[in-house]
């Protein structure tokens, strides 16, 4: 009987890899105008990879791309033109034009988009001379990652300015994205489009910034916030740190914070938890702790989900108390040490 040898298997990156490299130039141009950055830059890498590739790793590639095109649409792949063409035969060019001009959502010039394919540093050096209110905007329209890195650049007296504004920001006028624009190119601004708004910031989004600034940035801007508007400051805080982040909290440190929490605090808290994150908390408890806990969950029935996320908070406010007394790290930042 002959050996049956098993294929290599081969991952997404090489086979999306291998299946570019079938396309001509234009073909995987096109490909790779759609795809976000650091998905280009995976796939380069792969590209370099499967340079050599021989012909039953292209036929592995086409299996897998055809087993996956099946549970596929092309919804999403040159959507506009398909939806104008349907609207023309359906309606007719003048009165499908009409109707288009009344639905179709506003579109902007690539510049806001090419953001994303800067280093901080050069974003940074962009905007470091700019208004505060313009800072924001840039901020609040990058990945939080990214937008934390540029923060950090940014002069340190204007760093806490610009956290409250991206955090009160709301819609911003067509106007001002206009000169946003004209400020990253030197090209005209588009027309603009009878003062449409777009919405961007809030404690949310500032918090999620905040969220990948090192430890000691972190605590100044948060100060300097709390005195300027101390309801903004809570409000950002509230967002930096929320019950399932207790995730990333040590299973020491957590069963010290759960020694602390009441009882029918906790049942009510957990009754809005993720399972995974309810699983941490009990593991961390007695058996005997952890199955009357559970035994009261299912009694309590459903609640409440404002009764829920107010128990969450007294905990969450328990936990930054304890972790500003040193008794127990809440983590989530990486490299910082003290």
């Amino acid at each position: 009987m002959a050996e049956v040898i098993a294929q290599p298997t081969m991952n997404g990156s090489a086979a999306a890899a291998v299946l570019l490299m079938l396309f001509d130039e234009d073909e995987a141009a096109q490909i790779l105008s759609r795809l976000e950055p650091e998905e280009v830059r995976q796939l380069g890498y792969a590209m370099y990879d499967v340079a050599d590739v021989q012909v039953g790793e292209v036929n592995m590639a086409l299996d897998r791309f055809v087993s996956k095109a099946k549970g596929r649409t092309t919804i999403g792949y040159g959507a506009a033109q398909h939806i104008k063409g349907a609207m023309h035969k359906a309606l007719g060019p003048d009165r499908a034009d009409n109707m288009l001009a009344k639905i179709t959502p506003p579109t902007r010039s690539n510049q806001l988009a090419m953001l994303k394919w800067m280093e901080p540093k050069e974003i940074a050096a962009i905007i470091e001379q700019e208004h505060p209110q313009i800072m924001a905007i840039v901020l609040a329209h990058l990945d939080s990652t990214i937008a934390g890195t540029v923060l950090q650049l940014l002069p340190s007296e204007v760093q806490d300015d610009v956290v409250y504004r991206v955090a009160t920001l709301g819609p911003v006028s067509t106007e001002a994205l206009d000169d946003l624009e004209q400020l990253l190119s030197a090209s005209p601004a588009q027309s603009r489009g009878g003062g449409t708004t777009t919405q961007r910031g809030g404690a949310t989004e500032a918090a999620a910034i905040m969220n990948n600034v090192r430890k000691d940035h972190e605590q100044r801007i948060i100060k300097a916030l709390a005195k300027r508007d101390r309801a903004v400051a809570q409000s950002i805080e509230d967002e930096m740190f929320i019950f399932e982040n207790l995730l990333q909290v040590a299973d020491k440190d957590l069963g010290t914070l759960m020694r602390s929490v009441d009882n029918e605090r906790l049942v009510v808290a957990l009754k809005g938890a993720s399972e995974m994150l309810r699983g941490k908390i009990l593991a961390c408890m007695s058996a005997r702790a952890a199955q009357s806990i559970q035994d009261e969950m299912e009694e309590r029935g459903p609640m409440r989900l404002a009764e829920v996320m107010e128990a969450q908070k007294v905990i969450i406010a328990e936990a930054r108390r304890m972790a500003e007394a040193g008794t127990i790290m809440l983590g989530g930042k990486g490299d910082d040490y003290v």
